[in-house]
């Protein structure tokens, strides 16, 4: 069984090393396993968006080549009904959509999920309109060495990125998973653009469709996924944030759903909980990691996996216990974090660095 026994002797090793004061650290010993025993899952965030631009299948491929067990695409459609990957629908932060005159006249303000937003949207454009755009780094003052790539690189479509995978496993005969997010899937219904026939017929094409497939289909909505359960055998993950709730449901908060009583409804509809890792491990008022919270140990109860979101490498997304103490590095301990969390018993990650990941993953698994 893959488990880890000292959570607090790490977070004491790193505050050692920052020179931090330890004495009022409370020692424990934590032992947690898997909920199937298990080792945990790796989950390229977007490909290796850590290492090069979100989204784009140079991005994916970099993220099977370090590792990573599954790559995570969010969707959205084009005008045409194609599925293809971007970050959001609206596209101004991670094209260069605004430098083309030919499209000046397609900026719009739209309300997507109650929220105002003003630029341009994928649902504008056709499939052919998009292919002639090229995408950028959307984190430009944290990942300055991203921008290198930009402009290099097209907008794939979600075929194109079940073709690398199949490409990939032909060449090698490992078969790496995918982990599609349904991105605002009531309000592209809403518009005539459902996610769930094209999305689901290509996994169908690909050879994912069956619960023991390695794909997992993720959403903040409710109804979405509800909807897929009626549809597909397909494993479905509910999404959780720190605030808020799903756009779906009035009046009903991610608090509530990662109650006992919360979790016990998901597992109606769904396999597993993709919470903000802030809702696993919180921090407290110095950005350093508290105790655990019962979170992985109820949702294991209720039959749910918890695969938590979102590990960073950079100092501004790391606990204070794992940040660079090193004035010109903008770089942290990221294995050190992923390392801490994993001895809750968590069953998978999301990360932007899948490398650093998988080599934590193997780490933990060996000592």
């Amino acid at each position: 069984m893959f488990e880890k026994a000292l959570l607090t002797l790490a977070l004491l090793g790193m505050a050692a090393a920052c020179n931090t004061q330890t004495e009022d650290v409370e020692m424990a010993v934590i032992t947690a396993p898997t909920l199937s025993g298990d080792r945990p899952i790796v989950i390229a965030h977007r490909g290796a968006s850590g290492n090069i631009i979100e989204h784009t299948l140079e991005a994916y491929q970099k993220g099977i080549d370090y590792g990573a067990d599954f790559i995570e695409p969010d969707l959205v459609l084009t005008k045409d009904g194609v599925l293809v990957v971007r970050h959001e629908n609206e596209i101004s932060g991670t094209t260069n959509v605004a430098e083309k005159p030919e499209f000046a006249d397609r900026k719009v303000t739209k309300t997507v999920d109650g929220r105002e937003y003003n630029g341009w949207f994928t649902e504008d454009f056709t499939l052919a309109e998009l292919k002639t755009l090229r995408a950028k780094e959307r984190l430009p003052e944290v990942r300055a060495e991203n921008t290198v790539y930009d402009g290099q690189f097209e907008i794939p479509t979600f075929e194109e990125v079940l073709q690398l995978l199949k490409e990939h496993e032909a060449k090698t005969g490992k078969r790496v998973g995918v982990y599609p997010e349904t991105k605002h899937p009531s309000y592209f219904a809403s518009i005539g653009l459902a996610h769930e026939k094209p999305m689901l017929e290509l996994l169908s094409n690909y050879g994912f469709d069956g619960a023991d497939d390695p794909i997992f289909i993720q959403s903040f909505e409710v109804g979405n996924l509800q909807l897929l359960a009626k549809k597909t055998k397909i494993r479905l993950v509910q999404l959780v944030a720190d605030r808020g709730g799903p756009p779906d449901r009035d009046g009903l908060s991610y608090a509530d759903m990662i109650t006992p009583a919360g979790l016990a409804n998901i597992a109606k509809y769904a396999s597993g909980l993709g919470p903000s890792k802030s809702l696993v491990i919180g921090h407290d008022d110095q950005g350093r990691l508290e105790k655990p919270s019962s979170l992985v140990a109820n949702a294991h109860k209720a039959g749910l996996v918890v695969h938590p979101w979102t590990f960073r490498i950079e100092n501004v997304f790391l606990p204070a216990e794992f940040r660079s103490g090193h004035k010109d590095s903008a770089i942290g301990d990221v294995e050190a974090e992923i390392e801490a969390y994993l001895a809750t018993g968590i069953d998978g990650i999301f990360s932007d660095n899948p490398r650093e990941a998988a080599r934590a993953v193997v780490h933990f698994g060996s000592e």
